[in-house]
């Protein structure tokens, strides 16, 4: 989620807003009862900002608020000029009283939002953002920034560690910006990263209705379906992701995962040793290996394939318990629990390890202990059920709703 607007595009996009709002402003005005001389002023005075004559529209605004001090258009015009020749406080204020005058007149709203933004402010835009376009839902320009604040904000609770937060931020801007795939792509990834399998798929699909071919979309949304155990969807996002990078190592161990939990050895194999190829001195796809040798029995070839992963990274939890179920499976009962004892130090939560490292005390005739470990290893096998269960989803990512990448596992 990296913001690529600096402070002056984004001045200079809040002020083609603003130009753009003056171009269509006759309508604007004509829409509230005013004599017919001040409402042709008031149009003369927004056509030459339009045209960067604002020494004429300033003066033409003065006519008007001469004769009636409060007339918020005029007011909000004035505030325009202000903002245009970089006088910022007097434009506030001018906003602000035109907002006291007519609470629910969308472009004073908008253009105080957008100031505030402009003068780093982002916390007192959120609110006039926000009540712009509840006024008036077509206002792309305070859509637009109100957008960038809740990304900002997004990325900054993401620094801080709130993930959830950060979550709920990007899920009010879904709401002001549906067809924007960077939110969308940014949602899904931090949905994917608290374990909310289903709206991250939901935000990814988005994503590549928006952004055809996205490499990073349709990875992403295969480590969604793989949370839910979906392993053909999966397989086929994975398959697009390495159509589209053939060089990337991850895309087909990625792949050979999904062809191993569909039982499709053969091919899972073919995937990892491809990955391989691509990256020898990478640890998972030898990791992913040794697991097909270990289910399939092969216990020397997912030895072997294990140790590859060790010597490259001697603290592989994984590799470590996997080996230690080897060492078990060959009855080498003193070496699996050096290995398991590892695993557990790497990682106190993995429940297999725990489990086998019970039988193997048991094997040892060390009952204490083999109590001990089974004890712990179900337990452990109680939290996972549990933590499956509290599957929580966020619904109707309204506008002001408030509902609160790393490597494949």
């Amino acid at each position: 989620m990296t913001r690529s607007c600096t402070v002056s595009g984004l001045r200079n996009q809040i002020l083609w807003f603003v130009i753009v709002l003056l171009s269509a402003s006759p309508i604007c005005l004509a829409q509230t009862p005013s004599p017919d001389s001040q409402k042709s002023i008031l149009q003369d005075a927004a056509e030459a900002i339009a045209a960067g004559k604002l020494e004429q529209a300033e003066s033409e605004l003065q006519s008007v608020l001469r004769s009636t001090p409060d007339d918020f258009r005029a007011l909000d015009l004035l505030g325009v000029i202000r903002t245009l020749q970089h006088r910022e406080p007097q434009a506030e204020e001018l906003f602000s009283r035109e907002v006291q005058k007519n609470p629910n007149f969308a472009p004073g709203r908008a253009h105080l939002g957008l100031l505030y933004l402009q003068m780093g402010r982002p916390q007192e835009a959120l609110p006039q953002l926000r009540e712009a376009i509840r006024i008036d839902p077509s206002r792309s320009d305070a859509a637009g920034a109100l957008v960038h604040i809740l990304q900002d904000q997004s990325q900054t609770a993401v620094d801080a560690g709130d993930f959830g937060k950060a979550l709920a931020l990007l899920n009010e801007a879904r709401g002001y910006a549906p067809d924007n795939a960077d939110v969308q792509f940014g949602f899904g990834v931090l949905a994917l990263r608290l374990s909310l399998q289903q709206d991250a798929i939901e935000a990814f699909q988005k994503t590549l209705q928006l952004r055809k071919n996205d490499p990073l979309a349709f990875y992403n949304l295969g480590r969604a379906f793989m949370g839910l155990s979906k392993f053909e969807d999966a397989r086929q996002q994975f398959a697009e992701y390495v159509k589209i990078r053939p060089g990337d190592p991850s895309g087909y161990c990625a792949l050979g995962m999904t062809l191993a939990a569909l039982e499709r050895s053969d091919e899972a194999r073919a995937e990892f040793k491809r990955s391989i190829e691509l990256a020898p001195t990478q640890t998972e796809s030898y990791y992913r290996l040794g697991l097909l040798e270990l289910q399939s029995g092969e216990l020397e070839a997912a030895s072997q394939h294990l140790r590859q992963v060790l010597d490259r990274e001697p603290t592989h939890g994984p590799a470590l318990a996997a080996l230690g179920k080897v060492a078990f499976e060959q009855k080498h009962y003193t070496e699996a629990v050096l290995l398991l004892q590892q695993a557990i130090v790497t990682d106190s939560t993995m429940r297999e390890a725990h489990y086998y490292l019970g039988l193997t005390f048991a094997r040892l005739g060390r009952k204490p202990e083999s109590e001990e470990q089974l004890e712990i290893a179900t337990r452990l096998e109680h939290d996972e059920a549990e933590q499956r269960r509290i599957v929580w989803r966020i619904s109707d990512p309204g506008p002001l709703s408030t509902q609160g990448v790393s490597s494949h596992k």
